[in-house]
């Protein structure tokens, strides 16, 4: 990519890792949270980088930047994560230039989410952009990207039915509990931690269930109170975790901490108890699954149950795909354009450098010269020649770099490479 003069480096990689490969565990091992993510592109800004994005949900965790080689971008993901180069090697998957391209398309679009359609990820770009934006790391390539992928949801949410119904990890979890738990109505539910997912799940549950019984404990009780007294709510303390599992019939987990938050040792019960772990990494022991009358689930179960809905979505795949096509098509055409942007700016320079000699010799040959109006005048002349030469070239398509070198050539330019 360096003939587009975007970027010092050579080429621009996607390197990750999502559900299709790396189990909950693997993925909980390579997931960043937030000072992970700011402590990453501050190393990458050190190290040189000039174009980096850094997204990590509950399914994936991807780097999109440019680099010398991508090594660059997976040893930063492993600086900063529990997991090793080997691992990483074990699930990943590299894409470059174009392919790259293609990919966060189809990621921010719903189209390689865990859940067809689930829009959420559409959120965490613009919030990664807007990461990489602070330090400095977002080029003109990274920006333009991140809006055409955004403009590309959009339409596909506007002119399709790709994310028609309710169908997301939250929905899919309240799914869940409706299709396994008698009368849930009149039971118990204890919802532990109030981020997003615990938020949407929040008000999934109380929409479709009419279960007015739910408790919510976060680590931070005010944020909790300020979810319950939308619903009218009962909020405890973090200190009464225990004994409000001890009396729940459904616990619901999404806590987003890096190491789990429910242990063995905390749960004493003696009759069915249902958990649900909606994060990444797990915040379930594992051994928490040999209790007896207690059922564990994690939401890569959650991910595969099919329904009517997901697969009346299927039937819109091609449509996005279209609209995909059609916004990517128009980002490669900017693209296109950079790789003249040099020589337009050196053409301009040039015909500067003459107007500024023609007009210092007019205005010593005659005395009454306007150089004021002279040099509006030939302003005009010189904008609307370089817009020529550029819509030339805009146009040229496969013979643009013949027109390039013959412009460099006429004009006797000296191209500055980035």
């Amino acid at each position: 990519m360096k003939e587009y003069h975007i970027s010092k480096h050579n080429s621009f990689y996607t390197i990750g890792l999502n559900y299709k490969k790396a189990d909950a565990h693997i993925r909980g091992k390579f997931s960043l949270d937030e000072a992970a993510m700011e402590n990453l592109l501050t190393q990458a800004k050190e190290q040189g980088l000039d174009g980096l994005l850094v997204t990590s949900t509950c399914n994936r965790t991807e780097l999109h930047g440019f680099a010398q080689h991508p090594f660059q971008l997976i040893k930063l993901l492993c600086d900063n994560t529990q997991g090793t180069i080997e691992e990483f090697q074990e699930v990943a998957y590299v894409y470059k230039n174009n392919d790259a391209i293609s990919h966060l398309f189809r990621v921010g679009t719903g189209l390689d989410s865990q859940i067809l359609g689930d829009f959420e990820i559409i959120s965490q770009l613009r919030q990664s952009f807007n990461r990489s934006k602070r330090h400095d790391i977002a080029n003109p390539f990274i920006e333009r990207l991140t809006n055409s992928v955004i403009q590309a949801s959009k339409r596909i949410k506007n002119e399709t039915e790709l994310s028609s119904g309710a169908t997301s990890v939250a929905f899919a979890s309240v799914q869940y509990i409706l299709q396994n738990v008698e009368d849930i109505s009149n039971k118990s539910v204890l919802l532990f931690g109030t981020g997003k997912i615990g938020r949407n799940t929040c008000e999934n549950l109380i929409k479709h269930t009419q279960n007015s019984k739910i408790t919510l404990i976060n680590r931070t009780k005010t944020k909790a109170e300020k979810i319950a007294g939308k619903f009218n709510l009962v909020v405890k303390d973090h200190g009464d975790l225990q004994t409000e599992i001890r009396n729940t019939d459904v616990l619901v987990v999404a806590t987003g901490a890096q190491s789990p938050t429910i242990s063995k040792d905390l749960i004493y019960t003696k009759k069915p108890l249902l958990i649900l772990d909606l994060s990444i990494p797990k915040n379930v022991s594992d051994d928490v699954a040999e209790l007896e009358h207690v059922t564990v689930i994690h939401l890569d179960h959650l991910s595969q149950m099919t329904d009517k809905t997901l697969a009346r979505r299927k039937q819109f795949i091609p449509q996005a795909e279209t609209i995909i096509e059609e916004i990517k098509r128009e980002f490669i055409q900017w693209l296109e354009t950079r790789k003249f942007a040099p020589v337009i700016k050196a053409l301009k320079n040039r015909l500067n450098t003459m107007k500024e000699e023609e007009l210092d010799y007019q205005s010593k040959k005659l005395s009454n010269f306007n150089t004021e109006q002279a040099d509006v005048i030939s302003d005009r002349i010189i904008q609307k020649i370089t817009k020529q030469f550029a819509n030339h070239l805009k146009d040229a398509n496969g013979d643009a770099d013949d027109s390039l070198e013959l412009i460099q050539k006429v004009f006797q330019l000296e191209i500055n490479s980035q």
